[in-house]
């Protein structure tokens, strides 16, 4: 989206309104200025991303409770506008808190008996709500499902289809193409840019069932580890030093930590070793 929108110029004797038509983008993102959440706003979503992830069944009404325990009086409506800005969807069958896509790029779910025997076998990619000190941004991460290796990972300031489609490109360019890449049903992979771009590599596509985030659950596992042992305890300034303490986690997990279900291994022994 952004890089269309760049092609839209102001001072051209085609007016704005059919440069859109003709670009097939909806004329008031061109005017869209991203607006920031104030500081109690701030305060609330990081708690509830906290929350999330020690109670992910817990819907807009619940976290609604949770806030007012900790001394936060905001109606449900508020609540929901914030969890779906966050990208955050409680794990039991309802409509999605985040934006869907198109129906008609929707992949069945592919895992379920199958048994993972190698790596580049089957990837997974997933987005999460990163908070800082001062506002937040969204991580993207792929994670290869045999060796628990993040092959790929990228922050941004936005959800869009791009953003999650660069990072792929880019993990594939290092380390070759998964046999599989599995994701939810979020607009970012329910769209022509996603799945266009996968089946013409030869890539089978799965998506978790609509509302099961425990389909995607080693690198629901990863989210957490990272949240807990950085994210929380160190939250960064600016999206620079957000950038640099990434990527030193990152090259832990992947490089030191060891992983009781891999054997008490580090990842990129895993993923060299079987590679």
């Amino acid at each position: 989206m952004n890089e269309m929108k760049s092609y839209i110029a102001v001072n051209e004797k085609i007016s704005i309104r059919k440069q859109c038509e003709l670009l097939d983008i909806n004329r008031s993102n061109v005017y869209k200025k991203v607006v920031g959440e104030s500081d109690e706003n701030l305060k609330i979503m990081r708690m509830m991303d906290e929350n999330y992830l020690d109670h992910p069944t817990h819907g807009v009404l619940q976290m609604q409770d949770y806030l007012m325990l900790l001394g936060f009086f905001v109606n449900h409506k508020r609540v929901r506008r914030l969890l779906r800005k966050m990208g955050i969807m409680a794990i039991y069958p309802q409509r999605n808190l985040s934006k869907l896509g198109n129906a008609k790029y929707i992949r069945p779910y592919l895992l379920k008996r199958i048994e993972i025997t190698k790596p580049n076998q089957v990837w997974a990619i997933d987005i999460t709500y990163i908070p800082m000190a001062k506002g937040f941004m969204y991580l993207t991460a792929i994670i290869d499902l045999y060796s628990r290796y993040i092959v790929g990972w990228g922050i941004f300031n936005s959800l869009d289809a791009e953003n999650s489609h660069a990072v792929l490109k880019k993990a594939i360019a290092e380390y070759g193409k998964p046999e599989i890449i599995n994701s939810d049903q979020g607009s970012q992979f329910t769209c022509a840019l996603w799945t266009e771009y996968i089946e013409k590599a030869g890539i089978k596509i799965s998506m978790d069932g609509k509302g099961r985030a425990i389909d995607n659950i080693f690198i629901e596992r990863f989210w957490r580890t990272l949240k807990q042992d950085y994210v929380y305890l160190h939250p960064e300034e600016n999206g620079t030093q957000l950038y640099k303490g990434l990527k030193n986690f990152i090259e832990y997990y992947n490089h030191r930590k060891t992983h009781q279900g891999i054997g008490r291994v580090t990842p990129v022994a895993m993923y060299t070793k079987a590679a």
